[in-house]
């Protein structure tokens, strides 16, 4: 499974959701679902907005876990 680090990241930068939702060009409800592990699915363009405003690579963003540490 795809787990997101973006909470880590964050706070690592100590910036806040509204800050970085309109950084991205999304909505503060829709990182929420990106940062809290509910999302399904994210396009390319969300992501490379997301590593943009937070300098960093995707791998910075996302961690894949084997479904036995779940």
């Amino acid at each position: 499974m795809i787990v997101s680090r973006l909470d880590r990241l964050m706070a690592d930068r100590k910036i806040r959701l509204n800050e970085l939702a309109a950084r991205v060009g999304i909505t503060e409800a829709n990182l929420s679902i990106l940062k809290n592990d509910k999302a399904k699915a994210m396009r390319f363009s969300t992501l490379e907005a997301l590593c943009k405003a937070l300098d960093c690579q995707p791998g910075d963003l996302l961690e894949y876990q084997p479904d036995d540490q779940e």
